[in-house]
C-alpha cells in the first residue's frame, strides 16, 4: 500500500469538520442549541484522545525483540514522547470542552460557579439509568429534579462535572448491595409514600445527591439551602442510607 491508499484511508481535516457541523446542525434541528452540541462533541473528542493514551501507553515497553538494545531504547523514547503528546492534547481538549481554568476561588465571580444545561442533561442520563437497576419508575416533577441536580453540580469544578457520570457508576457499583437494602426498604414499590422524607427516593436525583453527602456534605448541604430546597429530603436520604449500612 503506498502513501496515497493510506491517506484515503484516514479522514482528513475537512470531512472531520463536516461530519461536526452536519451533527451540530441534525441536533440543532431537534432543538438543541449549537454551543450545546458543540460542547458534547469536545467531550467525546477529548474521551477518545483519552481512550487512544490508554492503549499507546504500553507501547514504549513493547519493542520488537531481537533488535538489540540500542534499537529498543529508541523505540522506547519515541514511543513515549507519543504518548506524552497525546496526554497533553487529550488535557488541551479537556480543558477546552468544559471550560476549565483550574481550581475554583471563592473569590471569583458567581459566573465561575454557572452550572450550564449540558452539565444537568449528562447527569440526567446518568442517574436515570442507574436509578433503573434498583426501582421501576420515577414520581418526582421535572423540574424539581434538575434543581435538586443543579444544587449536586454546584459542589463541583467543571472538570469533576464531565467526568461524574463514571464517579456515580463506580459509588453504585461500589455500594449496590447497601443501595438494594435502601431501595427495598424506602423507595418505590416499598410501603413508604413517595411524600415526606424519604421524597427523594422516588427520583433518579437521589443517586448522584446520596453520592455528594457521602463525599461533600457540608458543601451539598449549603448548595441545598441555597437553592430553598426541603432539609427534610435530606434528612430522610441519610436516615435511608444509614438503616441500610
Amino acid at each position: 500500500m503506498n502513501a496515497a491508499d493510506r491517506d484515503l484511508r484516514q479522514l482528513d481535516p475537512v470531512s472531520v469538520l463536516n461530519a461536526k457541523t452536519t451533527l451540530v446542525q441534525l441536533l440543532g434541528r431537534a432543538g438543541v442549541y449549537s454551543g450545546d452540541a458543540e460542547e458534547l462533541i469536545a467531550l467525546v473528542e477529548a474521551g477518545a484522545l483519552a481512550e487512544a493514551r490508554r492503549k499507546t501507553a504500553p507501547v514504549p515497553e513493547g519493542a520488537p525483540p531481537g533488535k538489540g538494545e540500542l534499537y529498543a531504547a529508541g523505540w522506547g523514547d519515541g514511543a513515549r514522547a507519543v504518548v506524552h503528546g497525546l496526554d497533553e492534547i487529550a488535557e488541551r481538549v479537556l480543558r477546552e470542552a468544559v471550560g476549565d481554568h483550574g481550581p475554583r476561588e471563592p473569590e471569583e465571580p458567581e459566573e465561575r460557579y454557572r452550572v450550564g444545561r449540558m452539565d444537568v442533561e449528562r447527569v440526567k442520563v446518568a442517574v436515570t439509568r442507574l436509578h433503573l437497576s434498583f426501582a421501576d419508575d420515577s414520581e418526582l416533577d421535572p423540574e424539581v429534579s434538575e434543581q435538586v441536580l443543579v444544587a449536586v453540580l454546584r459542589t463541583m469544578g467543571a472538570r469533576n462535572r464531565a467526568g461524574y457520570p463514571g464517579r456515580l457508576t463506580r459509588f453504585t457499583d461500589l455500594h449496590r448491595a447497601r443501595l438494594e437494602r435502601m431501595f427495598a426498604r424506602y423507595g418505590p414499590g416499598s410501603p413508604i409514600a413517595i411524600h415526606g422524607r424519604y421524597t427523594l427516593l422516588h427520583s433518579p436525583t437521589c443517586v448522584a445527591v446520596l453520592e455528594r453527602l457521602t463525599v461533600t456534605p457540608e458543601e451539598l448541604r449549603g448548595e441545598w439551602d441555597a437553592g430553598e430546597l426541603p432539609p427534610a429530603w435530606l434528612d430522610g436520604l441519610t436516615a435511608a442510607w444509614e438503616a441500610a449500612g
